[in-house]
């Protein structure tokens, strides 16, 4: 039997799409039922906060096989950056990295992200969304930096989300 691999791709590619989709409209669900079991005396802010944290620990956990200092510490860095980048591409974004003005700073841009959309849909203000990715890959550089004895810091420059048309974090070693 015959296989068109060309309709089989496009098929797979529609499910992958899908899925994606559907994983970002689920956070905003499940943000949705925990607001309004919280009550009216906490923040949606400070709901969307702590998600992002308990998000950004367990992909931190899972970050630590793959960094080492094999190439130094840029190539560290570079790991890193691409690892952070590459959440957003799962996640139907279009993230690249770059090096930085300065040495040992690399810049992660992303210049398609879905989450704006997706907390449009569910009526998540767009500047919680700019935070929660920031306070995100914060938890996540925690543990990196605790289990590779380094202290990082990723900082929020642009972000789609505010309307910037692109998001932009610079990565680096704190001194």
């Amino acid at each position: 039997m015959l296989v068109d691999t060309e309709k089989e791709i496009t098929k797979m590619h529609r499910m992958l799409y899908s899925t994606r989709n559907e994983i970002g409209k689920t956070y905003y669900r499940w943000r949705q039922v925990a607001v309004e079991l919280a009550g009216d005396n906490v923040k949606p802010l400070d709901v969307s906060l702590r998600a992002a944290e308990v998000f950004g620990k367990d992909i931190g956990k899972s970050f630590l096989p793959r960094m080492n200092w094999l190439k130094g510490e840029e190539g560290f860095l570079m790991i890193l950056a691409k690892s952070l980048a590459g959440l957003w591409n799962t996640e139907g974004g279009l993230a690249t990295i770059e090096k930085g003005e300065k040495p040992g700073e690399i810049k992660i841009k992303c210049l398609r992200d879905p989450w704006p959309t997706w907390a449009k849909e569910y009526g998540a203000p767009m500047e919680e969304v700019a935070v929660c990715r920031e306070r995100m890959y914060q938890t996540i550089l925690e543990d990196v930096s605790a289990f590779m004895n380094v202290p990082l810091k990723i900082e929020l420059q642009k972000a789609i989300a505010r309307g910037e048309g692109e998001t932009v974090m610079t990565l680096s070693k704190v001194e």
